[in-house]
């Protein structure tokens, strides 16, 4: 019988290598499984094998009762049910009590995305004469052209670009691969970066290496070093909006699908396993409704606009 100390470690060493979750992701689950944990021992309750149908009701009302959001307990629910599967996998346990565990219903909500105006205040806020603002201004500019996550775009190597084709290579989440083309305007900042910034940032590293973003200290720079870069780009452009690095990904995918890309492309682009999961973007902005309306109506262009 797996302890629960144990158990969590079994359960995090398959998220990591199997899974190739992101740490953002392993640490969420570890956490829904510490506050489980601690309720099974608040319960007088030392082994997994004994969570039944009852337990688990006592513990929904437990989330309830707490007031947490619908979206809290959903994940905290499905969270317990991978958990569960993956026991069952290893013929650790042989019933999953989660299994038949409705997930509250929750609303999806729009994802926010930045205006063209907003973008173009962060593309001409950085000193494209100094190593870090190349660096910034090529980070920016491919985020937004490829849409990756951040995680993505923190692991790229050098050997991932191929400016011949402009096209990156990604290595997405559960070990899934993809090819991203990028415009003109991002191959010009990664190209002034690597041949000018980057050289200058790797100089005061201890040793050398391939990844393409490296921090001021010359060493690859980290999920949270891009978002710090990003809030400072913010701030220096005096945006009341807060920007963080699934934003650009947001306005990448809305962009695109409002100048007319299909959704089966977008979902590629993304790297989207199910195309429900890229539908969350098929929200238009108000100016290009109004644009629309404006083109197609009948008696829209008439001389009075009121």
């Amino acid at each position: 019988m797996l302890n629960f100390d144990e158990a969590i470690k079994a359960f995090t060493s398959y998220l990591q290598i199997e899974k190739n979750a992101s740490p953002y992701t392993v640490k969420y689950y570890q956490n829904d499984l510490e506050i489980f944990f601690a309720f099974l021992q608040g319960e007088g309750i030392a082994d997994l094998g004994d969570v039944d149908q009852k337990v688990v009701r006592i513990y929904l009302t437990m989330l309830y009762n707490k007031q947490l959001s619908r979206r809290s307990v959903s994940r905290k629910i499905s969270t317990l049910r991978s958990f569960y599967k993956y026991l069952e996998r290893e013929n650790v346990l042989f019933s999953n009590p989660f299994v038949h565990i409705s997930l509250p219903r929750t609303e999806s909500p729009v994802p926010g995305f930045l205006y063209k105006q907003e973008l173009e205040k962060l593309f001409e806020i950085n000193d494209l004469n100094e190593p870090t603002g190349q660096r910034n201004q090529a980070l920016i500019e491919l985020l937004y052209a490829t849409g990756m996550r951040v995680s993505e775009c923190q692991g790229l190597r050098l050997q991932d670009i191929d400016f011949s084709i402009g096209t990156i290579f990604v290595r997405g989440k559960g070990r899934k691969e993809r090819y991203i083309p990028f415009g003109r305007f991002a191959e010009i900042a990664l190209e002034t970066y690597i041949t000018e910034g980057r050289p200058a940032l790797l100089k005061k590293a201890e040793q050398q290496n391939e990844a393409v973003f490296l921090n001021a200290r010359g060493n690859p720079i980290t999920a949270r070093g891009i978002r710090l870069i990003l809030n400072k780009m913010v701030e220096k452009a005096a945006l009341t909006v807060h920007v963080h690095p699934h934003k650009l990904r947001h306005t990448f995918a809305t962009h695109l699908l409002n100048e007319g890309a299909d959704l089966r492309s977008v979902q590629e682009l993304l790297g989207h396993e199910n195309l429900s999961s890229t539908q969350i973007y098929t929200h238009v902005t108000k100016d290009y409704l109004r644009s629309v309306y404006m083109n197609s109506h009948p008696r829209a262009n008439n001389q009075s606009n009121d």
